[in-house]
Parts: C-alpha cells; sequence; structure tokens
C-alpha cells in the first residue's frame, strides 16, 4: 500500500466525483471510504494548489436520484454540479432487489431499467463533467455478444451508445467476451480480471486448500472458459481439465440451446480438490451437473470460483448438492447483487471487489497506467509465499 500510495505523482484529470447508480449504495461506500482513506495518508507537495484542487475530500460521493412517475416513466437527477469533475459511476444493472412503483404495482428493476436510468444520469450531466467512465462489473447484455442468425447485437450498441453521450473510459469485469470491445475501437475499455482477489478468499476461506500438482487441479466448465482456466493452472502451477460441452441445436429452451451431455477431458481428478473457474453462474444447472461427474470421478473438494453469480433458479438445489457433496463451496464477487437469502448460505464465500475498484479509480483519475493492476501474477506470488502455500524462490 505505501507503495501505491507514493506511485500516483500525476497532476488528477480534475476533482473526482463518484456516483453509484441505486442497488449499488454499498459497494460505493466502500470504494468511496478506500478513496477518502488512501487521498489523507498520500503524502503530495502539491495537494494545495490549483491541478489539486479538491484532491481531499471528506468524501467523494455525488448524490443521484431517479424519481418515477405513475406510469413507470422516469427522470435522472444529479444534486449538485458535476462542473469540471472527472466523474467516475458505478452500475451495477443485474440488481433485481431495486424496485419501482408502476399503476400502484412493485416492479422489480431490469438490467435495461438500470441501463436506462445510468443514460438519464449521463445526460443529467448536460456534458458539464470534465470526462465520465463507467464502472459496470457485469456488463450489460454482454452475454448477447455475437449474431448468429438474424438477431441484435445488444451489447456492441450499448457501447457505441454509451460513448455517443460522452463516456470516455468503460470499466468491466470479467467479459463474457472481451472482443465485445471492437464495437468501439477508439474509445476506452478495460476488462479487469478478479484472479487475485478470488485466489486471496480461496486461501482466507480454505486454510487447508494446497496449492500443487498433488493436491489441486483446475476445471474449465467448456471451451469458452478455458482462457481464464489456462491462467489459473499456469500461476498457481497446477493441472487443467475441462468439460465438453454437447448441445442441442435443434431447440431453444429459456433463451438457450439445452445441453445434452458434458464430457469431461483431462487427467485424473481421483483424491484432488478442484476448482471450476468460469465468469458467472447463471441457472447453476451446469455446474452442478458437473460437479457430480467429477464427484463420480472420485474428486475430493470441488471449489466453484465465479465472478458473477446470478443463481436464476434460486439457492434450494445448490443447497442439495451440497448436502449431497457435489459441491463444497461457491465464490462469487459482491460486483452485482447479493440476495440475504445467498448471504446467509454457508457454502456461500463472497468476494469483495471495492478496494480493487478504488484503485483502478484512483489511478485513472491521476491520468496514470492501469496495466499493474490488471496483471496481478507478481501479487498472487507474493499472497501464497505470506500464507505459507509457496515456497520464496
Amino acid at each position: 500500500m505505501a507503495d501505491y500510495l507514493e506511485d500516483l505523482i500525476n497532476i488528477p484529470v480534475g476533482p473526482l466525483g463518484l456516483i453509484v447508480m441505486p442497488g449499488c449504495e454499498e459497494i460505493g461506500s466502500r470504494i468511496d471510504h478506500y478513496l477518502v482513506k488512501w487521498r489523507r495518508e498520500r503524502e503530495n507537495e502539491h495537494k494545495e494548489t490549483i491541478p489539486f484542487r479538491g484532491y481531499e475530500r471528506g468524501s467523494y460521493l455525488i448524490e443521484i436520484v431517479c424519481p418515477r412517475f405513475g406510469s413507470g416513466e422516469a427522470k435522472g437527477m444529479i444534486k449538485r454540479s458535476v462542473r469540471g469533475l472527472d466523474l467516475y459511476i458505478v452500475c451495477d444493472v443485474f440488481n433485481y432487489g431495486v424496485e419501482y412503483k408502476m399503476y400502484g404495482r412493485s416492479v422489480p428493476m431490469s438490467p435495461d431499467d438500470h441501463y436506462a436510468d445510468l443514460k438519464r444520469i449521463i445526460a443529467a450531466s448536460a456534458g458539464k463533467a470534465k470526462r465520465i467512465s463507467v464502472i459496470m462489473p457485469m456488463l450489460y447484455e454482454g452475454r448477447q455478444h455475437r449474431r448468429s442468425s438474424r438477431e441484435s447485437l445488444d451489447c456492441a450498441m450499448a457501447l457505441q451508445e454509451l460513448v455517443a453521450m460522452g463516456v470516455s473510459n468503460i470499466i468491466t469485469f470479467d467479459a463474457h467476451d472481451p472482443r465485445v470491445q471492437n464495437a468501439i475501437p477508439a474509445h476506452g475499455f478495460d476488462n479487469v480480471m478478479p484472479t487475485y482477489q478470488m485466489i486471496k478468499a480461496l486461501v482466507n476461506n480454505v486454510p487447508d486448500i494446497e496449492f500443487d500438482p498433488d493436491h489441486l487441479m483446475i476445471i474449465s466448465p467448456d471451451e469458452g472458459a478455458m482462457a481464464r482456466g489456462i491462467y489459473f493452472s499456469s500461476v498457481l502451477g497446477v493441472d487443467l481439465g475441462m468439460f465438453y460441452k454437447r448441445r442441442d441445436y435443434s431447440r431453444v429452451v429459456n433463451g438457450r440451446n439445452p445441453i445434452v451431455a458434458h464430457e469431461y477431458l483431462g487427467s485424473d481428478v481421483a483424491g484432488k480438490d478442484l476448482i471450476i473457474v468460469d465468469d458467472m453462474i447463471s441457472s447453476g444447472d451446469s455446474v452442478l451437473d458437473l460437479g457430480k461427474k467429477l464427484k463420480e470421478l472420485k474428486a475430493r473438494n470441488i471449489y466453484v470460483c465465479t465472478t458473477f453469480g446470478l443463481f436464476c433458479n434460486g439457492l434450494e438445489h445448490f443447497d442439495q448438492a451440497v448436502a449431497d457433496g457435489y459441491i463444497t463451496k461457491v465464490f462469487t464477487t459482491n460486483g452485482i447483487y447479493a440476495t440475504p437469502e445467498l448471504l446467509s448460505r454457508p457454502w456461500y464465500c463472497p468476494v469483495d471487489l471495492s478496494k480493487y475498484i478504488a484503485y483502478v479509480l484512483d489511478t485513472l483519475n491521476h491520468d496514470a497506467s492501469i496495466s499493474s493492476l490488471l496483471e496481478p501474477t507478481s501479487k498472487i506470488n507474493a499472497l501464497l509465499i505470506k500464507k505459507g502455500k509457496r515456497k520464496a524462490q
């Protein structure tokens, strides 16, 4: 931390402003806490000069509201001036825990509703902010990233719409397909991987886990997640196995082609702890089927590490899988909404992203490179040495 405080010597782009959209209040307050703490502790002889105006403050949060009319229509309102600010907007478009009234009925906010409110707040800034960056942990419409028939390309359209409104940078975590950035090749798009945070949570919550090829393997649930699996296995120095999904492309069920079977490809998993890595849990059916198959292959403990947990079909089938021994623990980040029921489950371990987001935000405000933040290999190695999981070389 001391090195980080000393490294940021660039003049800030502008006074920092942080807007957290409805549903992001908890993670937003944590990000704000880190920013206030670091800037109070940071030694800088230029703090009182004009280029550093507003650098050290009691809070960087800017209050906003998105009130609704009885018909469900809405507007965005910013409660104070954002003129000249380097503005960062945190938005969780998957928080269905936020509701609004429409014709007297309570309606949970959909991703489309959250995205519309984000655009309203950008529009409410009326071009007065010096720069606008959007931090969207799970990318809106990220799964609709390519066209295979006569269908819309929603993610690409959303990215183009945001930059057309004046957004300079879009920061997301573990994009389902990072190639969506090709839709805005001349604008800032950072796909951040929370690998270090995930491994840190594993070490802290599973103290007896051993990071060596005799005791641990990484499992990729399909060919699309191989890049994540390769990085995990390489940085941890363990073997990698994968599953191949056979789908029925003649049918569409709940918006996708149903999986006929999972076929395992890889070395023997008997007696080993396994880490299944992926970008998200949607219904959870696939990962639970993998857990059952891996247990049939005599695996020891099975840990599921996914960046986002949607749990669209509820938690009961996960409870049953844990009771049956197919799954040991599930790790997902707090980048999207987690219900109180999920947080209360003994098998669930949340992975906090707030400090990481604060690092990225603080660095970008100083117009400094975030390359070191995007490459966590040295930090992972140092963590494993510190926790006694790896010998110093």
